[in-house]
């Protein structure tokens, strides 16, 4: 008997909707694996610069990894499978590799295509910082680069985390000084250093430096923000003794080079993330 053309798509019908029941349960159980996974880590992953509130940027994230091939210095990298709902979402290790803004152009932030690295807030902070400098300087000189005046407004709005110090093993806090390379050998990570004297335009080794500090103070020298993020802070012990420690400002923008560039072992500081207002 000959099956009428409506017979046949009431079958394909069919074995289209059987198809799609178990591809929807198979992604069921997947994502149902992964958030076994991060209930299990329960690990906090720090994000690249403009990242939207932790649950919007999972499912905002469509895991190109573009902020991972753009990044200069490779600081993003992509979450593995043992992270959970995070697997494929790019995060930043600061002890092995901080974000240091020498890509000056905020990249990672542009090329993302969803948002979930949300570019518009820099780029308002960068108009609004030019406008103040055109105010500010009604005859500008014609030397100087308006870019450079934007990028600076940009990186100071990155809120990326914050900065918290562990003063019983800070070697400031202990009265020490620092001779020599701040990292391990082998090391590779790379920064570029805001000391005017070095004017590096691209980031180098970080074992390529040799300090020689009478106090150590390598988190505050290093840092690409400037004291307006962390700064040394003189204190007064109850017997009278002076010392010195590094403090987080406000303008912390959580960047991760204090922890990259500290030198001991295990190092006196770590990057708590904040979520976006």
């Amino acid at each position: 008997m000959k099956k009428s053309k409506s017979d046949i798509n009431r079958r394909q019908f069919l074995k289209n909707s059987a198809v799609a029941v178990s591809a929807l349960g198979a992604v069921g159980i997947g994502v149902n694996y992964l958030r076994y996974f991060s209930e299990k880590n329960n690990k906090v992953l720090l994000r690249p610069p403009g990242a939207v509130d932790e649950d919007d940027f999972i499912y905002a994230c469509i895991k190109c990894g573009l902020c991972v091939q753009i990044c200069p210095i490779d600081a993003v990298k992509l979450a593995g499978i043992s992270e959970g709902l995070s697997y494929g979402t790019p995060y930043i290790d600061p002890r092995a590799q901080a974000c240091d803004f020498s890509c000056d152009a905020m990249q990672c932030i542009e090329t993302c295509p969803t948002a979930a690295l949300d570019f518009i807030p820099f780029k308002t902070a960068g108009e609004k910082a030019f406008i103040k400098y055109q105010k500010e300087n009604p005859t500008p000189d014609p030397n100087h680069n308006p870019i450079s005046i934007q990028s600076k407004a940009m990186k100071a709005h990155t809120k990326m985390g914050l900065a918290v110090i562990n003063h019983k093993t800070c070697f400031a806090r202990e009265g020490k000084g620092f001779k020599g390379h701040p990292r391990e050998d082998g090391f590779k990570g790379v920064y570029r250093s805001p000391n005017p004297e070095r004017s590096e335009r691209k980031a180098t080794p970080v074992n390529d430096h040799l300090f020689d500090r009478e106090l150590c103070d390598l988190c505050v020298t290093e840092c690409p923000i400037g004291e307006t993020a962390i700064k040394m802070e003189k204190k007064v012990r109850h017997n009278g003794e002076v010392f010195w420690r590094p403090i987080i400002q406000d303008n912390c923008t959580g960047c991760g080079v204090c922890v990259m560039i500290c030198p001991s072992e295990p190092n006196t500081i770590i990057i708590e993330k904040t979520e976006t207002a």
